[in-house]
C-alpha cells in the first residue's frame, strides 16, 4: 500500500494567553493522497487556517505528528526543514498583500528557483516564462509590477511562484474568497487542470462550499478545532451526517430560487476556543443535542466507506 503524500494525526495548536490559552486546532487527523484535493471547510475561527500553517511548519504545533511523502516533519529544526519547504507550497488569500509590490514578476517567480538554487541567469529566465504559461500569463508579465495586474492576475502569478520550487503538496489559504465571482471559476479550473497534469496533493481551505463541492475529492468540516465530519465530496454533499454539517449545506445558495429547500438556523454564538464546551463542542448550538451531548465527548466513528462523523446520533 502506497503511503499518503501528507498524513496528520492528533494535531494540536495551542496559542498561550494571559489566564489560558487560545485551542486553536485541538486533535485533528487526515490523511491526504498524492493527485487529492482535501477541502478543509469551516466558520470563520475554526482553526482551518492555523491547521495549514502547521503543516507548512509557519507555526510549530503544540502536539501532534506530521508525515510528508512518509517523513516526519513536525519536529525537525529550521536547518533541516529548509529542504523540504520545496515539497510544500502555499497560495495565499489575498493576491494583493502576498506579492512584493517593488518586486517585479520575474523576480518573485524567480525567488524561489534562486533560494533552493534550482535556477539563475537565462535558465531562470526560460523557466519563469514557462510557469507563466501553465497560469495562463504572457512571457512580457515579467518585466512588470503587481500593480500593473488585475487581482485574478496576481493570483495566477501567486500560483506560477508557488509551483517553482516543483512541490508535491500545495497549501490554497482561502485562495479564491478575495476574487469576483468569474474570476474565481477561472482559478479553480486552472487549479484542477494544474493538478492533473503535474499529480499534486492540494489542501484546499475554504468556507465556500459551492467553489468545494465542484474542486474537492474529499471535505472535512471544522467546528471549534477539531474535524467533525470527513467524507468523500459525493457523499457529505448528498447526505450528510453532522447536524453541523447539515446546517453548513443549508445555507449553500442553489441556483433554482424556487427550489424547495429547509434551511437549518444555527441559534447562538460559536463557543469561544479559550473555554471550549464540556462534552460534545456543537452541543451549545445543536438542535437535536440531549443530555449525552453535553457531557460527553463523541468519538469519531466510521459509519461507511471513508465515512467518519464525530456525532453521540450515530453512536
Amino acid at each position: 500500500m502506497t503511503a499518503p503524500l501528507l498524513d496528520v494525526a492528533g494535531l494540536v495548536k495551542h496559542f498561550a494567553v494571559r489566564g489560558g490559552a487560545v485551542r486553536a486546532v485541538d486533535g485533528v487527523s487526515f490523511t491526504l493522497a498524492r493527485g487529492e484535493t482535501l477541502a478543509l471547510v469551516g466558520e470563520s475561527g475554526c482553526g482551518k487556517s492555523t491547521v495549514g500553517r502547521c503543516i507548512l511548519r509557519l507555526l510549530r504545533p503544540t502536539a501532534g505528528q506530521i508525515m510528508l511523502a512518509g517523513r516526519r516533519i513536525d519536529d525537525l529544526p529550521e536547518r533541516r526543514l529548509r529542504p523540504l519547504r520545496r515539497h510544500m507550497q502555499v497560495v495565499f488569500q489575498d493576491p494583493f498583500s502576498s506579492l512584493n509590490p517593488r518586486q517585479r514578476v520575474r523576480d518573485a517567480i524567480g525567488e524561489p528557483l534562486r533560494n533552493f538554487a534550482l535556477a539563475s541567469g537565462a535558465e531562470l529566465s526560460a523557466r519563469v516564462a514557462e510557469l507563466l504559461d501553465q497560469v495562463g500569463l504572457p512571457p512580457s508579465a515579467m518585466a512588470r509590477l503587481p500593480h500593473e495586474f488585475s487581482g485574478g492576475q496576481r493570483q495566477r502569478i501567486g500560483i506560477a511562484r508557488a509551483l517553482a520550487p516543483g512541490p508535491d503538496l500545495l497549501v490554497c489559504d482561502e485562495a479564491v474568497s478575495a476574487l469576483d465571482v468569474s474570476v474565481k471559476a477561472q482559478i479553480v479550473n486552472l487549479l484542477l487542470g494544474l493538478q492533473e497534469r503535474l499529480g499534486l496533493g492540494l489542501l484546499f481551505i475554504s468556507h465556500d462550499l459551492a467553489i468545494v463541492e465542484h474542486l474537492t475529492h474529499r471535505v472535512a468540516v471544522m467546528y471549534l478545532g477539531r474535524i467533525v465530519e470527513l467524507a468523500d465530496r459525493r457523499a457529505l454533499f448528498a447526505a450528510p451526517r453532522h447536524p453541523y454539517t447539515q446546517a453548513l449545506l443549508s445555507a449553500v445558495p442553489v441556483p433554482d430560487p424556487g427550489a424547495a429547500r429547509t434551511r437549518i438556523v444555527l441559534r447562538g454564538d460559536v463557543p469561544s476556543p479559550l473555554a471550549p464546551p464540556a462534552g460534545c463542542r456543537f452541543h451549545t448550538r445543536c438542535p437535536a443535542a440531549f443530555a449525552r451531548c453535553r457531557s460527553e465527548e463523541p468519538v469519531p466513528r466510521q459509519i461507511g466507506p471513508g465515512h467518519i462523523v464525530a456525532c453521540h446520533l450515530e453512536g
